[in-house]
């Protein structure tokens, strides 16, 4: 007999489900009508929400839109201003209290710079990662008073500190808050509050990071002052850095600000946002002309993916490991000499932070396979280990959740007996709302649904991680637990060229709520596969075509090597991207996603088995067969109630449910499942 666990290894795939949009080809072809998209892209539109020819007008010409004033949006705006414009009249000290993440750092440089320039006597301050944590505190207020400070301006923060604003008005100063984060139950007793999720739902400003609110602040002041001339542009640079940093949703207004912002960025006059460029080797694109005004045809422009993997990184690891004022030294001076030295500290701290995530991950996968865990039980992964810098671990959570596609909790222990960590989560669950079911065992948290941060005694961790366990159960699914895969409309190979890829260009910028388009192409073959890098996988795909010819492409699957070798036959989920050598562009895929060719699973198919038997397991009937793969063999064991457990050769996670399409992932090396194969195989006589 021969055991599970000692089959030669097979390929392995990622664990995924995939969710493809229904296609809707008449309004298909009206909208790429109205438009001149084409059809495929004209699909990705109805996926979006755009149901008619204007809508879809509108949002490929954001500029169009008439936007309501800020003024009449933010019910405190009007106030804020009067009180800054009396400040800087007064010549009253004025402090800024920010954060220490991209988002945090840009908004405090962005009113630092815009306050400077309207006359006004400003410093500020962020709080200490390591021995503070986020937002405003008690000491920094009491500082801010002993210096002579009138008014406290909060950034990216604030909207949950009631007692640090109640100590700020006690003193007598003057506080305007400006966030983005969920509302509390009860809001600070600031003078003024701007924060998004405060105005009405359907507002074109709801989405706004903070360093949104921050531009919306410093535009209407200087509109009051009189001196919106030479500022509004260099802000602009800031509000798109940052709020792409941060993962805004690329909707509303932020979709129109970004959409100039993207093309003004590569000839910033800030020599910090240059400088970053230069050293993060950020190239900017030709940008295709569809729906570009023709003054501004064949425009350079960044695209939102060089904010969010280049630029923005670098900035955030400062914030994560070092110190922030590096950043605020780099994105307020106009000295290109200062701004590089600035720029390469970026550069040489984010160096750091790639080898602590790189090891941290390693440290924490380690744990995760060693501990055996039943994730399908606990349906969230909670992982607490000493000697991790907890200013990467949220990083290393998000990784996480893409490799096992539960809601994961990760922290590190403090020397005063605490934890602190980090919360990445899946669509279907909450992570703010988890963290107050779990109030009453934490210290400080916060966050929204899809991140957030917590801290909490090390004694409640066992009580922590059942709580969070209870409340996933609340909420998901068994079928949730796989990473979701969303796709767009099927393209093959032979139909991805140039002027579709520049046609792309019309729906950017792209990211949170406007994602990227997603295609899928079906049973390629994978005829070169090889890892490069940073255990990265590059492959090429060949498709056969109906007049019998073949379509090539080369691809990249970032962070795959695991799954090296792929199998020879796969349908494939991608990305289109370019690659840019020598003067030439080539037309490439990223893929996110892979999974064996449809007609291969598909049980409506009739497939010879190489053997069957029937067996009998704790005094019950089961029957099972063996299948030929492409990738191998496979045994499926029915049981009296009607599932099937299916495991391939060598792997350790098996499938169980009554179809492929809803079956759970489970971990056959669990007790159960590993003394049932057994069996099977024996009455196989394997």
């Amino acid at each position: 007999m021969l055991d599970p666990s000692g089959f030669s290894p097979p390929h392995r795939l990622p664990l995924q489900r995939w969710q493809i949009f229904s296609q809707q080809p008449d309004l298909c072809v009206q909208l790429a009508d109205a438009t001149g998209l084409s059809a495929v892209l004209a699909q990705v539109l109805i996926n979006r929400g755009l149901k008619n020819p204007t809508e879809a007008q509108f949002y490929l010409n954001p500029d169009s839109i008439v936007l309501p004033s800020p003024i009449d949006e933010f019910p405190d705006l009007q106030k804020s201003v009067d009180l800054l414009v009396q400040a800087i009249s007064l010549k009253q000290k004025i402090a800024i209290c920010g954060d220490y993440d991209a988002d945090g750092m840009t908004s405090t440089s962005l009113l630092l710079r815009a306050l400077r320039w309207l006359g006004a006597e400003v410093d500020y301050a962020i709080p200490s990662r390591m021995s503070e944590g986020y937002g405003i505190n008690i000491r920094i207020v009491e500082e801010f008073h002993r210096e002579g400070v009138e008014i406290v301006l909060t950034v990216d923060n604030g909207i949950s500190a009631y007692e640090p604003v109640f100590r700020a008005r006690e003193l007598g100063l003057k506080v305007i808050v400006t966030d983005h984060h969920d509302i509390p139950d009860k809001l600070p007793p600031a003078d003024a509050i701007l924060n998004p999720k405060l105005i009405r739902e359907d507002s074109p400003y709801r989405g706004v990071a903070g360093v949104g609110v921050a531009y919306i602040l410093a535009v209407c002041l200087a509109q009051k002052l009189g001196k919106t001339q030479g500022l509004i542009t260099p802000l602009r640079s800031l509000m798109t850095l940052g709020t792409i940093a941060d993962l805004a949703p690329l909707t509303g207004v932020n979709r129109r600000w970004l959409k100039l912002g993207l093309r003004q960025l590569p000839t910033s006059e800030l020599a910090g946002i240059q400088a970053l460029i230069q050293v993060a080797g950020v190239k900017a694109r030709e940008q295709g002309n569809f729906y570009i005004k023709q003054e501004n045809k064949n425009t350079k422009s960044l695209k939102p993916e060089d904010i969010g993997f280049r630029l923005g990184p670098r900035i955030n690891a400062v914030g994560r490991i070092g110190d922030p004022q590096i950043v605020i030294d780099l994105l307020t001076t106009d000295d290109m000499g200062l701004a590089l030295e600035k720029a390469m500290q970026c550069e040489q701290i984010n160096q750091r932070r790639q080898q602590l995530c790189k090891q941290i991950e390693k440290e924490a996968v380690e744990w995760v396979e060693n501990s055996q865990i039943n994730l399908l039980e606990k349906r969230v992964l909670v992982v607490v280990q000493p000697n991790w810098h907890h200013g990467v671990i949220g990083i290393v959570a998000s990784r996480l959740v893409e490799r096992y596609g539960v809601p994961v909790f990760i922290g590190t222990y403090e020397d005063s007996g605490h934890i602190r960590g980090s919360a990445r989560s899946i669509p279907e669950f909450h992570v703010f709302e988890a963290l107050q079911f779990c109030d009453d065992l934490l210290g400080k948290y916060g966050g929204h649904r899809a991140a957030g941060g917590f801290s909490l005694k090390a004694e409640n961790l066992q009580a922590f991680s059942d709580r969070l366990s209870v409340f996933a159960h609340r909420c998901l699914e068994p079928a949730h637990l796989k990473p979701l895969v969303q796709i767009d409309a099927e393209l093959n190979l032979d139909e991805i060229n140039l002027d579709l890829y520049r046609q792309i260009d019309a729906l950017h910028p792209c990211g949170i709520e406007n994602s990227e388009p997603v295609f899928w192409v079906s049973n390629v073959r994978v005829v070169e596969q090889k890892i490069v890098g940073e255990n990265h996988l590059k492959v090429t795909l060949s498709q056969q075509l109906k007049n019998g010819g073949y379509a090539r492409i080369q691809a990249m699957a970032w962070r795959w090597g695991e799954y090296f070798p792929l199998p020879v036959r796969l349908d494939v989920a991608y990305r289109l991207t370019e690659n840019n050598w020598q003067g030439n562009t080539n037309l490439e895929i990223e893929i996110i996603g892979v999974r064996l060719p449809q007609e291969q699973t598909d049980q409506s198919v009739p497939v010879a088995a190489l053997a069957k038997a029937e067996f009998y397991y704790e005094n019950q009937k089961y029957n099972c067969a063996l299948y030929a793969k492409n990738s191998g063999q496979e045994i499926r064991i029915k049981t009296p109630q009607g599932q099937v457990l299916a495991i391939e050769k060598g792997q350790k996670i098996g499938i169980f449910g009554t179809n492929r399409e809803t079956a759970l992932p489970v971990d056959v090396r669990q007790k159960q499942f590993f003394n049932l194969i057994k069996s099977a195989m024996a009455a196989l006589q394997m």
